[in-house]
């Protein structure tokens, strides 16, 4: 077992270095297999050779980090450990996406992101895992309107699942458009945000952009397309078999969901994981894990999916009679 010893002249350090819960080090606990300890100002840690030397590399990166601009940000770090192992490039090095909204680019924030984006770009079908607030379908369709742009292909077909979290909708008035929209409402916001408001419109009266159902892909194949299906861990496996063979020629698939939110009936099989698994073998194919390192959301996003891991089974306090 090695050691190495990083001191500490300012103890106020310590808190913002280590982050919240301990999240930063954790995360280089886990990564490097070495164990971390603050003591006696200075920071010890223990391991293997050359995973102390990894670890230690990264926290003296974020020391500078961290007295250069007073605060780490939640990518901090994975970016740290990506610099010194060499496992993946900065985010930084991947090109913006060009988009059609005038003067707006959309850049990968964190490692896992440019990882994402980069099997986008290389694979014809690629399956991406990871919590609320990873950019999952954001950046699946900002590759869509980019690829649409440069008329790489013809047609963005952007599909949900109509499965409730847990509400009945099936009562609101309305016609049909009405009555899916709130399924919908996501992928439109996303769009609407990369495409200016017009030239969104005519895409959408010439059938250029697509926002539909899962179950209104039954017996179409799709040609020149790039087609999203998000909140793909509602599908049972019957769906995503039907969903992935509407796969024409020219065309492009990403599928996108999070295996923690499933609203599926706990006696159903899961189209998502049941997919990842019979998929991994086939050429073209690419599979992307996100994990909370990913999250670009709220500052509160990161700790709120963790403290839902931590506690999957916590149950209600009991309320007191009166």
């Amino acid at each position: 077992m090695y050691q190495a010893i990083i001191p500490v002249s300012d103890h106020e350090i310590l808190l913002p270095l280590f982050g919240p819960r301990d999240r930063n080090v954790r995360l280089i606990r886990e990564s490097l297999d070495v164990s971390i300890l603050a003591r006696d100002g200075e920071i010890r840690v223990e391991g293997p050779e050359d995973n102390v030397a990894q670890a230690t590399a990264v926290i003296e990166q974020l020391k500078r980090q961290l007295s250069r601009r007073g605060a780490l940000e939640p990518d901090d770090v994975a970016q740290a450990m990506a610099r010194v192992t060499g496992d993946l490039r900065d985010a930084a090095d991947v090109p913006a996406i060009e988009v059609m909204q005038a003067g707006r680019e959309v850049r990968p924030r964190t490692l896992g992101q440019a990882r994402y984006v980069e099997a986008i770009s290389k694979h014809d079908l690629t399956f991406v895992v990871g919590p609320a607030g990873t950019g999952k379908t954001y950046l699946a369709v900002a590759m869509a309107v980019a690829a649409l742009k440069k008329e790489k292909i013809r047609k963005i077909v952007l599909v949900r699942p109509a499965v409730e979290a847990g509400e009945s909708l099936g009562f609101l008035p309305g016609d049909l458009a009405a009555k899916i929209n709130p399924y919908l409402r996501p992928l439109l916001d996303a769009l609407h945000e990369m495409i200016d408001y017009e030239q969104f419109r005519r895409y959408m009266e010439q059938d250029v952009i697509e926002v539909i159902p899962l179950a209104y892909m039954r017996g179409r194949t799709l040609n020149e397309a790039f087609i999203i299906l998000d909140e793909a861990q509602n599908t049972t496996v019957a769906q995503m078999k039907m969903f992935l063979t509407r796969m024409g020629a020219m065309s492009k698939i990403v599928v996108a969901g999070d295996t923690t939110q499933i609203d599926l009936p706990a006696h159903q099989a899961n189209g998502l994981i049941d997919a990842v698994h019979r998929l991994e073998s086939i050429e073209g194919f690419a599979r992307v894990e996100l994990g909370e390192t990913d999250i670009v959301r709220h500052r509160l996003v990161q700790d709120i999916v963790r403290a839902y891991e931590d506690r999957p089974g916590a149950k209600p306090a009991k309320s007191r009679r009166r």
